[in-house]
Protein backbone atom coordinates (compact mmCIF):
# COMPACT_ATOMS: atom_id res chain seq x y z
CA UNK A 1 0.00 0.00 0.00
CA UNK A 2 1.01 3.69 -1.19
CA UNK A 3 1.33 5.63 1.53
CA UNK A 4 1.56 9.58 1.01
CA UNK A 5 4.34 11.48 3.26
CA UNK A 6 5.63 14.94 3.80
CA UNK A 7 9.07 15.36 4.37
CA UNK A 8 11.42 18.56 4.58
CA UNK A 9 13.79 18.67 2.57
CA UNK A 10 17.67 20.55 2.27
CA UNK A 11 18.67 21.13 -0.91
CA UNK A 12 22.60 21.93 -0.53
CA UNK A 13 24.32 23.40 -3.82
CA UNK A 14 27.43 22.01 -5.09
CA UNK A 15 30.80 23.46 -6.39
CA UNK A 16 30.95 21.30 -9.38
CA UNK A 17 26.96 21.29 -10.00
CA UNK A 18 24.10 19.89 -9.00
CA UNK A 19 22.90 19.43 -4.99
CA UNK A 20 22.84 16.98 -2.24
CA UNK A 21 19.36 16.66 -0.22
CA UNK A 22 19.02 15.79 2.90
CA UNK A 23 16.09 15.68 5.79
CA UNK A 24 16.47 16.76 8.94
CA UNK A 25 13.90 14.55 9.98
CA UNK A 26 15.27 11.44 8.60
CA UNK A 27 18.80 11.83 8.81
CA UNK A 28 19.26 8.60 6.51
CA UNK A 29 17.89 10.17 3.97
CA UNK A 30 20.66 10.99 2.01
CA UNK A 31 20.94 11.62 -2.00
CA UNK A 32 22.08 13.79 -5.08
CA UNK A 33 21.00 15.66 -8.31
CA UNK A 34 22.36 17.16 -11.43
CA UNK A 35 19.05 18.45 -12.11
CA UNK A 36 16.01 19.70 -10.19
CA UNK A 37 13.92 17.44 -13.27
CA UNK A 38 14.95 14.69 -11.29
CA UNK A 39 14.42 15.74 -7.52
CA UNK A 40 11.31 13.36 -7.14
CA UNK A 41 12.58 10.49 -8.40
CA UNK A 42 15.39 10.70 -6.49
CA UNK A 43 13.93 11.14 -3.69
CA UNK A 44 11.54 8.45 -3.70
CA UNK A 45 14.34 5.85 -4.59
CA UNK A 46 16.01 7.50 -1.34
CA UNK A 47 13.20 7.15 0.74
CA UNK A 48 12.30 3.73 -0.44
CA UNK A 49 15.55 2.29 0.44
CA UNK A 50 15.36 4.23 4.32
CA UNK A 51 11.83 3.01 4.74
CA UNK A 52 13.67 -1.16 3.75
CA UNK A 53 16.37 -0.01 6.25
CA UNK A 54 14.32 1.00 9.29
CA UNK A 55 12.09 -1.87 8.54
CA UNK A 56 15.64 -3.90 8.72
CA UNK A 57 16.29 -2.35 11.89
CA UNK A 58 12.85 -3.00 13.16
CA UNK A 59 13.11 1.00 13.82
CA UNK A 60 10.15 3.19 13.40
CA UNK A 61 9.45 5.19 10.56
CA UNK A 62 8.05 8.90 11.77
CA UNK A 63 4.50 8.40 12.14
CA UNK A 64 3.87 12.23 11.94
CA UNK A 65 5.30 12.35 8.16
CA UNK A 66 2.75 10.05 7.45
CA UNK A 67 -0.50 12.76 5.26
CA UNK A 68 -4.03 10.99 5.16
CA UNK A 69 -4.54 12.68 1.81
CA UNK A 70 -8.51 11.88 1.97
CA UNK A 71 -8.94 14.14 5.60
CA UNK A 72 -8.10 17.65 4.28
CA UNK A 73 -6.48 19.59 1.47
CA UNK A 74 -2.24 19.08 1.85
CA UNK A 75 0.02 22.55 1.96
CA UNK A 76 3.50 21.85 0.49
CA UNK A 77 6.09 23.86 -1.01
CA UNK A 78 7.84 22.83 -4.34
CA UNK A 79 10.96 24.16 -6.62
CA UNK A 80 9.81 24.96 -9.66
CA UNK A 81 12.59 26.25 -12.16
CA UNK A 82 10.94 28.72 -15.04
CA UNK A 83 12.63 31.15 -17.94
CA UNK A 84 13.04 34.42 -17.19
Amino acid sequence: MKTMMKIPLVLESQKEGGWTITSPLVPELVTEIDELDDLNSRVHDALAAVIELYQDMGKQFPANLRVNHFEAPVWFESLVMAEG
